[in-house]
Formats: C-alpha cells, structure tokens, sequence
C-alpha cells in the first residue's frame, strides 16, 4: 500500500482551503489522516469554532473505521441507528457520521488515508475535501 506523504497531504488542505474560498465557505478545519487513522497534516482557519479538530477527524476515523465515505455512515444514521450507537460505542465516540469524511484512495483503488472538513454544510464541507484529494492526484470516495 502507498503511503500518503506530508507533501500530498498538505496540498490536500491547500487545494481544499482554496476550494473553499472560491465558495465562499464559513471557516473550516480540515484533518488528513493516513491509513492506519493517525493524524498527517491539519489545518483550522482563522475564525473556525473549537471542536473543529475533533469534528473533522471523527469524519474521518468514521470513514476509515469502515472503508466508505462518511455519507454511507450518515445515511446509516438514519436507517439503522443502533449500528451507529454500536459503532460509536466501539470507536470510543470517534466516529462523526455526517458528510465531510471522504476516503483517499490512490491509483490502483487501494485506501491510503482519508480526509475530514467540517466548518459549513456538511454537503460543503464534503466538496472541499473531494476537491483537495483530486487536487493531489488521488480519487475520492465520499460514501
């Protein structure tokens, strides 16, 4: 498996601030973690509420913990909520299951890291981070 490196990784939040820029986005926090769900590079704009870290890393972990996008966990939610109390418990309240956790995946299809924003919508929130993983080169995988 390919290994995201610093450098991926920090053009992933460059591209990903300057998408939500061009939107015009509230302030957001966006964390990239690598495959095995430790913490690669993050960034929290100016203005960006507390608990931005922790939100933007539990979409993440939530998207890593299953191998899907954090919208398939959202959607989850909605449709089987005690299989995300059972997750939740299990993660020990990791997991944020709302969109904005998008799978990195490199070219052969394999899952090297994923990225969490959160900020705006989490629709919004979701856009940035698909924008900062092909802005690097990688294919996302939003759920």
């Amino acid at each position: 498996m390919t290994d995201i490196t610093l450098a991926k990784a920090l053009k992933i939040i460059t591209a990903a601030l300057s998408k939500a820029k061009d939107l015009d986005l509230k302030p957001l926090a966006v964390v990239v973690l690598d495959a095995g769900g430790h913490v690669k590079a993050v960034q929290r704009q100016d203005g960006a509420s507390m608990l931005r870290f922790e939100i933007a890393s539990g979409k993440a972990y939530g998207a890593l913990a299953v191998g899907v996008g954090s919208r398939w966990l959202n959607a989850q939610a909605e449709t089987r909520p005690h299989f995300l109390e059972g997750l939740s418990a299990v993660s020990g309240g990791k997991i944020v299951a709302v969109p904005g956790g998008v799978l990195i995946r490199n070219r052969k299809g394999d899952i090297i890291g994923a990225v969490g924003i959160t900020g705006d919508t989490s629709d919004n929130d979701e856009i940035a981070a698909i924008a900062g993983i092909e802005a690097a080169g990688f294919t996302p995988d939003a759920g």
